[in-house]
């Protein structure tokens, strides 16, 4: 192998290298934004069950029902 096959080699692994960086940090900002998604859908997901279960507790029990507003 020659000298200028060898520099057209190495250039062309060079640039082989830098697409594969940047299709890998577009993979990762995806993957990112999708966990962040599921986190918000969780954490949305439990402060419905939780105010769900408290309309229910109040409803089962009685309380909350009434409020003297009267001093």
């Amino acid at each position: 192998m020659d000298l200028t096959a060898a520099i057209s080699n190495l250039q062309q692994a060079k640039v082989i290298g830098q697409v594969q960086m940047a299709v890998a940090k577009k993979v990762l900002d995806s993957q990112r934004a999708q966990g962040d998604a599921a986190v918000k859908l969780i954490e949305a997901a439990s402060r419905g069950a939780g105010q769900a279960g408290d309309a229910l507790a109040a409803k089962a029990t009685g309380l909350g029902g009434l409020l003297d507003t009267q001093g």
